[in-house]
């Protein structure tokens, strides 16, 4: 029961984030579910994608303005090829080197928009 309730406020946090700044949720989702061992290690990024995806089509539809659709496919295009070439090569990583890129990442945008 404990965990449930953890998962529980872990997806209201991934979701706000994701409603709020676009930000996929994931940068919160990853670690909560990490913390909350709800899952092995090598689940928690392909759980996480799968979490993210119907709530970000739900941020969509709730938020939708207006785009520059060309532009929005030709990034949707090159955003699938990069995920499918992380897909593809993302078991060969380990995890622990995969948690500290995130990380790094995190970082990395909390400076560039703190600056």
């Amino acid at each position: 029961m404990k965990q449930g309730v953890y998962l529980l406020l872990a997806g209201i946090l991934a979701g706000a984030v994701n409603g709020l700044i676009g930000a996929g949720g994931g940068m919160v989702l990853v670690p909560l579910l990490t913390l909350t061992n709800a899952l092995e290690e090598d689940q928690v990024f392909p759980a996480s994608v799968c979490i993210i995806l119907p709530v970000s089509i739900l941020s969509l539809l709730l938020t939708y303005q207006p785009v520059p659709w060309h532009l929005t496919v030709a990034f949707l295009i090159g955003s699938a090829a990069g995920g499918v070439g992380a897909g593809l090569t993302a078991r060969k990583i380990p995890v622990k080197w995969l948690h500290r890129g995130l990380g790094i990442l995190i970082l990395w945008g909390g400076i560039r928009y703190l600056c």
